[in-house]
């Protein structure tokens, strides 16, 4: 028996279904989140690409901008799951008004805009700054290793490099003359004009193979000899310093830097930027991830990735960093043995930052055992070294001293970053691509705080006056 409907008439009370926003709390995230997008972020750089005699892009790049910072807040960075999510879970249909896009919609749009979305961090800095999060009273300054999205295994020494080479086009000449042979006889068979001719797979392979790593030992070389040339550099510039204060130096005269690349030096073939470091699992290949972290509410103020497994060379750059951000220098900075050397302490005092660098590794707060031991110096001795002036401040502040906030501080965030939204790994290959990646992912943290924030200011109850 078939159903008939009663038709609807125009004078009788009509009620729209609820949209998947009704579904998403007011104070939820992914509001919070597509407000932001859209009220407080400048998106010129990202829209502005968008020309109307192109036509208008196949989604709102604000959407697609608030779904990708979104989706870096849950800890969702693969553009497959975070189409899928869009498919499947409410708080990502409310972001996208459930028109979905597919995963490479989403990939070629953070591949397109990778620069503009790394460049966020700085508004959003901003917005911290003007919510309170940020005073700059002490920044505390560290870094970790994170994998890169290459296998260690991939990577070869330059020792091997030549070996390897040699004995690849070796057998691309043995299978080339064969080939040739093969060829002249299937020619008296076939004729010239069949097909047959071509390399072998195989043999393509190999000689590709052998190219590579003759342009990464080249590259290898190249490197080698620009870091002689700056050490030469540098060598005669702190000799042209100690001569003009009358100083000589003592002990032999050292060796010049040798322009050829160590035996041991290695170039991975996936991700020829990224170098073996040594992380709590041993020996990895990855990038060094930087963060310098505000003591108010653990908002990132500076970031950067190095290439570098060591931390030295980073403090100047991260330092200037935070005044090129929030246009102000900290008052206070810690940071950890690594980033500990004459030169760091004296560019902090001429910054006039209160500066508190680990000399050495600490068994518990304002404890530090170091190589050299502390002695005391007699009347007529040579005034103390910055590191030794800076342990004995350490020594002197004691547990309360600012120096245990060299820890306290970036180590939850890197666990929150790493442990909590799962980012252990960086997605995207190359230098410049994985310091835009990962300024999105400190963009993400920032964020974050950002919504917290706000999320509690509007949960306050309002005070009578």
């Amino acid at each position: 028996m078939s159903k008939t409907f009663r038709p609807w008439k125009i004078d009788e009370p009509f009620f729209l279904p609820p949209a998947v926003q009704d579904f998403v709390a007011q104070d939820h995230l992914a509001r919070l989140v597509l407000s932001l997008v859209r009220d407080d972020l400048d998106l010129a750089e990202i829209t502005g690409i968008y020309g109307s005699e192109r036509g208008q892009p196949p989604f709102d790049p604000a959407m697609m901008t608030a779904l990708l910072l979104y989706s870096y807040c849950c800890g969702i960075y693969s553009s497959r799951r975070m189409a899928k999510a869009c498919r499947e879970r409410v708080d990502f249909m409310s972001i996208v008004t459930l028109d979905a896009p597919d995963f490479r919609t989403i990939s070629d749009f953070r591949k397109r805009h990778l620069k503009a979305l790394g460049k966020l961090f700085g508004q959003i800095l901003l917005l911290c700054e003007k919510a309170g999060l940020v005073k700059l009273g002490h920044v505390a300054l560290d870094g970790t290793k994170i994998r890169a999205n290459a296998s260690k295994h991939k990577a070869m020494s330059y020792e091997r490099m030549e070996k390897r080479a040699a004995e690849l086009e070796a057998e691309v000449a043995k299978w080339l003359s064969a080939a040739e042979a093969a060829d002249a006889e299937e020619d008296k068979l076939h004729g010239r004009d069949k097909t047959g001719e071509e390399m072998p797979a195989w043999v393509a392979d190999k000689k590709q193979r052998a190219e590579r790593i003759r342009k990464a030992k080249a590259e290898l070389e190249a490197e080698a000899k620009a870091a002689a040339e700056a050490k030469l550099k540098a060598m005669a510039e702190a000799a042209e310093k100690r001569e003009a204060e009358g100083r000589k130096k003592t002990g032999p005269k050292a060796a010049p830097p040798s322009a050829e690349p160590d035996a041991k030096a290695q170039k991975n073939f996936t991700d020829p930027d990224s170098r073996i470091m040594m992380n709590k699992d041993g020996f990895v290949q990855a990038y060094n991830a930087q963060a310098a972290v505000d003591g108010e509410a653990q908002i990132i103020v500076a970031h950067d990735v190095t290439q570098s497994a060591v931390d030295s060379g980073q403090l100047v750059p991260m330092t200037d960093a935070v005044e090129t951000n929030l246009g102000r220098k900290p008052e206070q900075l810690s940071a950890d043995a690594g980033y500990c050397s004459e030169a760091n302490l004296e560019a902090l005092a001429n910054r006039n930052i209160d500066g508190y660098v680990a000399t050495g590794r600490a068994k518990h707060a304002g404890t530090v055992t170091d190589e050299v031991t502390a002695t005391t110096p007699s009347p007529e001795a040579a005034p103390p070294t910055r590191v030794e002036a800076m342990r004995a401040k350490i020594k002197a502040g004691g547990h309360a001293s600012p120096y245990r906030l060299r820890k306290q501080l970036p180590e939850p965030v890197f666990g929150q970053i790493k442990q909590a939204r799962g980012f252990r790994q960086f997605l995207l290959r190359g230098f410049k691509k994985v310091r835009a990646e990962w300024a999105i992912v400190c963009t993400a943290h920032n964020l974050l705080k950002l919504a917290r924030s706000r999320s509690l200011s509007a949960a306050s109850p309002i005070r009578a006056g």
